[in-house]
């Protein structure tokens, strides 16, 4: 096996070992925080103030209550979602004008508040190269490569929607 290819097959264990990373740190977050969700009904539960004019409180058990309880779990969820790494976006392309098939790359993996991680492989005739520089807010503090901004950027203007909608702010 030629040293060329052996450093290829690296870069790739490389990638998939930054990405599991990226992937257990998330599952690790929504598992904690599944915990502390799951404890705090076993404390007290947490009723919100109503309107005096507000129908009664439902029986527990009830379809009313169901309803009510249910609901605060789906909004906790959601909370939690958000958190999660759940947008992509990818760019190729030729990072030297000697090669060619767009073998370079750079991926944007955000959540609903633009915070997440770019990675980028750049790919020439005789190495590999991989960068992982971390996002918060749609802006990081490292240097970015004009694909690695454009990566972010259609991120951006698919969240741009989003901020205005209840469901994700």
């Amino acid at each position: 096996m030629s040293s060329t290819l052996a450093g290829a097959f690296g870069i790739a264990a490389l990638f998939v070992a930054v990405l599991a990373l990226v992937f257990a740190t998330q599952a690790l977050r929504a598992q904690s925080g599944t915990a502390k969700a799951a404890a705090k009904p076993a404390l007290a539960p947490q009723r919100q103030p109503e309107p005096a004019e507000a129908q009664p409180e439902a029986k527990p058990g009830s379809v009313r209550s169901e309803l009510r309880r249910l609901s605060k779990e789906l909004e906790e969820a959601r909370s939690e979602f958000r958190q999660t790494l759940q947008h992509l976006a990818v760019v190729r392309y030729d990072a030297y004008g000697d090669m060619g098939g767009s073998l370079s790359w750079s991926m944007a993996l955000l959540d609903d508040n633009g915070d997440g991680v770019v990675l980028t492989s750049i790919n020439s005739r005789n190495d590999a190269r991989s960068y992982a520089k971390q996002v918060k807010a749609f802006e990081s503090d490292a240097k970015l490569s004009p694909e690695e901004d454009e990566a972010i950027e259609m991120l951006r203007k698919e969240a741009s929607p989003a901020f205005g909608d209840a469901d994700h702010q």
